[in-house]
């Protein structure tokens, strides 16, 4: 059974038993709060910083005019030479219209700027790449592709980010078809990828197989789609399990889908190919007798009830991962008998969270110059990071966390060895050299953070209220 809460994660040195549920949500509740506090300090979270020497102002000749002429001219000889001789090789963009950001919804590019910084901030701390976060004031997805398709001569990859749905789906396959870097929909890919990991290691622990079980999935965004898609792709039966939107269960039964199959065509083929038995009605109705639940949909708590995971099979997974608030808090979940509760918060245990996977994935797609990133790329970034866990998998360690930095190098590398077996790499590296330019990369990263920090270059915020 999983643990629940620590005295170390109670307010103000609390013992767990001491614990009112009041306290439990002032400490969900407080990375809000510093949050903004934090955010109005710093003004931002990145900025760009110089990676070659300028000893004196002679040092600009080289790196800019007339010097910097040479390797223009090279690169207009040979094209792929941007990639030795710029940023291009390390730098990706991440791209939003902040029209479905995290579980705000439609709040707009300015307002998801702070976001998008933060994405770039993880893959520069996490992943050793370089980031820059574009808001694009259109919702248009035609106007979208344009743009992104426009932007790759600067890129070596595109993440798009917190793009609504159905056009979500749209762009991002119309830009893996014709773009020439990898493009990548972190709310797609990168949440399926994590999800699978985490559930792949939950089924260990319950000891059961992933053909056999059902599972009822909450919510039919981007990102439970692609959960479903990669969960099926590893072995679960999709007529044994249920998806459920705003309206109940998908199913043929859904004529309202049906009708609109040309503008929703992923969601259609799921009403196709799941709830084999025709189950119609609620969260309730999907998730009983269910052996799972993964939910990405409406933040609670009180989305899901705790009478509701009482009446799962024994020992059930629970994967409550609406940001910012899970759909039931971790310890309702417990109390009602879950083996296995995971989050997309890092308050919690099992913070089932695309920060531990995506910068690892672009860095080992950038090290080969993939041209794309395919399902079977996920899956071993899934296998690597179900790996990470090693012989300490529990029921409240299912998946690495963050500070476990040393697994991102694998998943580097597992994902740059795939990418070539598959024939979508530009050069080739072996699995040693992959590994060990990762980790030197991340740990450069890592460094650079902490010299600043104790050089007095990052200054300390006040202390908070």
């Amino acid at each position: 059974m999983q643990k629940k809460p620590s005295e170390n994660d109670a307010p103000d040195g609390a013992r767990e038993t001491e614990l009112t549920d009041e306290q439990r949500r002032e400490a969900a509740e407080r990375p809000g709060r510093e949050s903004m506090r934090l955010h109005a300090f710093y003004r931002g979270k990145i900025e760009t910083a110089l990676k070659c020497p300028v000893r004196d102002l002679n040092d600009f000749s080289y790196w800019y005019s007339p010097g910097v002429a040479e390797p223009c001219l090279e690169i207009a000889r040979n094209p792929d030479a941007v990639y030795d001789l710029t940023w291009k090789w390390n730098t990706v963009a991440v791209v939003s219209d902040g029209s479905r950001v995290l579980g705000l919804g439609d709040i707009g590019p300015k307002a998801g700027l702070p976001v998008m910084e933060g994405k770039a901030l993880l893959y520069k701390y996490l992943g050793g790449v370089d980031s820059v976060p574009i808001m694009l004031d259109t919702k248009d997805p035609d106007e979208i592709i344009r743009t992104v398709l426009l932007l790759q001569p600067s890129f070596g990859g595109i993440n798009l980010e917190d793009f609504a749905q159905p056009k979500c789906f749209r762009i991002l396959d119309t830009l893996r078809k014709e773009a020439e870097i990898p493009v990548w929909h972190d709310d797609q890919q990168g949440t399926a990828t994590v999800t699978l990991a985490g559930f792949l290691n939950a089924l260990k622990v319950v000891g059961k197989k992933i053909g056999d079980v059902r599972i009822a999935f909450i919510g039919t965004g981007a990102a439970n789609v692609a959960c479903a898609r990669l969960i099926f792709g590893r072995g679960a039966n999709p007529e044994n399990c249920i998806m459920v939107d705003s309206r109940g269960t998908l199913g043929r039964h859904r004529f309202d889908i049906e009708s609109r199959r040309n503008d929703f065509p992923e969601k259609w083929h799921l009403c196709e190919t799941t709830n084999r038995d025709g189950l119609q009605g609620g969260i309730d109705v999907a998730m009983r007798g269910a052996d799972a639940v993964i939910s990405l949909s409406q933040p609670g708590p009180g989305t899901i009830l705790p009478e509701w995971v009482r009446a799962m099979t024994p020992d059930p997974i629970v994967f409550a991962c609406a940001n910012p608030v899970p759909e039931i808090w971790p310890w309702e979940a417990l109390e009602a008998g879950a083996a296995v509760v995971a989050t997309g918060r890092s308050d919690f245990p099992n913070q089932v969270n695309n920060s531990v996977c995506f910068p690892g994935i672009f860095r080992g797609a950038l090290d080969v110059r993939a041209r794309t990133i395919t399902d079977e790329m996920c899956f071993a970034a899934a296998d690597a990071l179900t790996a990470g866990v090693g012989d300490k998998i529990a029921a409240d360690n299912i998946i690495p966390t963050m500070e476990e930095w040393e697994v991102v190098p694998r998943v580097a590398t597992a994902v740059g060895m795939t990418a070539q077996q598959q024939g979508v790499a530009r050069v080739a590296r072996d699995a040693d050299t992959l590994y060990r330019h990762a980790e030197l990369m991340i740990s450069r990263s890592r460094s650079l953070a902490r010299i600043m920090a104790e050089g007095g270059l990052v200054l300390d915020p006040p202390e908070g209220e």
